[in-house]
């Protein structure tokens, strides 16, 4: 799902959506090997990155969340 990091933008005709959020399966976990800052094999669960449409991510991913809510929540930031 994209999602604006900031939810003020969502009505700007200007703004494009910058996040995105999506859950990585354990099928996944075999097949690409993410690892974290540690050198750990990220796990299962919700993640999210920055990202425009049709672009690729400007970073690494952020994770792993139980939910997706609390995925973009920690991606949203607001005044």
């Amino acid at each position: 799902m994209q999602a604006y990091s900031d939810p003020s933008r969502e009505d700007d005709p200007h703004a494009l959506p910058d996040v995105e959020v999506f859950y990585r399966t354990a099928t996944a976990l075999s097949a690409d090997g993410w690892l974290d800052g540690d050198g750990d094999t990220m796990g299962e669960g919700w993640y999210w990155w920055s990202c425009f449409p049709g672009c690729m991510p400007d970073g690494d991913p952020v994770g792993p969340f139980p939910t997706e809510a609390e995925a973009l929540s920690d991606a949203q930031w607001s005044d």
